[in-house]
């Protein structure tokens, strides 16, 4: 670790300047004045003090900086907030956040901010996204999945569910489309999530909001092998074991088969499933979007299985499952964590010298030849892509948007040693 990497870009600060920003690393927020530490009297101490009382040291997890962005598959039945922490704890991070919920029963895609990359999680809110589902026809949902209360449907034993059928359906559904967001959603009305009126049994109107879908395949699945193929991941989250008694009165334990296990989770007689393969923007509700495209039927549907593939730049051949994790050594974590600009994809690079990235890192508004840009990433020359933060240019100037800490940025260089 070399003293040129520890200082910049600090070093090009007037000195009171970098003890300014540095006071509070040294001393750390709501520590004790070291004057008060070496010379003030003892404190008073209260007259219960001399009935001495053991106390046993709680032994808490030692947390540290980690910072840039994993690349979570999370599983089925935990939600976003409970894969958060789970992934929090394995890594030992300081802070970390997600860049968008997935619902208990989705799995797939999941990015988790680490560190310093939790400033930039919001810019990954607004990224396109896919997901591949399963829907079961004939049969309605009040939630819009699994989780809700059954209702029959239409018949659906005589529908053509041809692929050329299907690609007219498909087609009808491209484009910018108006959806009205589900009552057990997130979506927050009047400080309240919609899914916690509706499990007072209120209903709110809800404003329908435009969503665009780029690409729609649809088809029909009509065994656990297309089921497999369709989506692999299925053969992980419904795959079961069984405790059969013996005759001996003992209890022993089987694998279901798995062709057996996908034929119980999701085939039904009298119901046929419908496999849709979408890309589209944020918000889109991909439930709704399958209870439409049971209403276009005329037999209605609700979403059996959801799995994101695709956010953004990230797909879901970069991630890593908690169980793999658990699995790890330290080293190991460490490689499986990505740099924070890989949040900052879309931004347009710009690179300071050493003195005009110490005055950017003041918020001080910089000048040069930059032709206008509502997003850009900015970077320390050297040493090189050393990340400072967000801006927008405007006019010639450079302006200051979300700015790493020298703490965060000494910290980031370390870990590259």
């Amino acid at each position: 670790m070399t003293d040129s990497l520890i200082q910049h870009p600090l070093q090009a600060l007037p000195r009171s300047e970098h003890q300014r920003l540095n006071a509070s690393a040294v001393i750390g927020e709501g520590a004790l004045p070291t004057t008060l530490l070496a010379h003030d009297a003892p404190l008073a101490q209260p007259a219960q003090a001399s009935l001495k009382v053991k106390r046993t040291p709680k032994k808490g997890i030692k947390r540290h900086p980690v910072h840039g962005v994993f690349l979570l598959d999370k599983p089925l039945g935990l939600s976003s907030n409970q894969a958060l922490q789970k992934v929090k704890w394995l890594f030992q991070a300081e802070k970390a956040g997600h860049t968008g919920t997935l619902d208990p029963l989705a799995t797939g895609v999941l990015p988790i901010c680490l560190g310093a990359a939790t400033k930039f999680s919001q810019l990954h809110l607004d990224a396109n996204k896919s997901y591949w589902a399963v829907a079961r026809l004939g049969e309605l949902s009040a939630t819009g999945d699994s989780e809700g209360p059954l209702e029959e449907g239409g018949p659906c034993t005589d529908l053509d569910l041809s692929v050329v059928a299907l690609k007219a359906l498909a087609q009808r559904f491209q484009g910018h489309l108006e959806q009205t967001p589900p009552m057990h959603s997130a979506l927050k009305v009047n400080g309240r999530a919609l899914y916690e009126y509706a499990r007072e049994g209120v209903s709110i109107d809800r404003a329908r909001r435009s969503v665009q879908i780029f690409d729609l395949n649809l088809c029909e699945i009509s065994s656990a092998e297309e089921l497999k193929i369709f989506d692999p991941s299925l053969l992980k989250n419904y795959t079961s074991v069984q405790a059969t008694p013996s005759k001996a009165g003992e209890t022993a334990t089987s694998e279901k088969t798995l062709d057996a296990a996908l034929w119980d989770a999701f085939f039904k007689p009298g119901k046929r499933l419908l496999g849709i393969k979408v890309h589209c923007s944020k918000g889109t509700y991909i439930r709704t979007l399958a209870q439409d495209l049971g209403e276009a039927l005329g037999c209605g549907a609700y979403l059996l299985s959801l799995r994101r593939v695709q956010t953004g730049p990230f797909g879901q051949d970069l991630c890593t499952s908690i169980e793999s994790l658990e699995g790890m050594d330290p080293q190991q974590k460490t490689q499986t964590i990505g740099p924070i600009e890989s949040l900052l994809n879309d931004h347009a690079p710009i690179y300071l010298e050493d003195e005009e990235a110490a005055r950017f890192l003041s918020g001080l508004r910089r000048r040069g030849p930059w032709p206008d840009d509502p997003q850009v990433a900015v970077y320390a020359q050297s040493p090189p892509n050393n990340l400072l933060g967000t801006a927008h240019v405007k006019a010639g100037e450079l302006i200051a948007e979300r700015l790493l800490n020298p703490v965060e940025i000494n910290s980031i260089l370390e870990s590259l040693i």
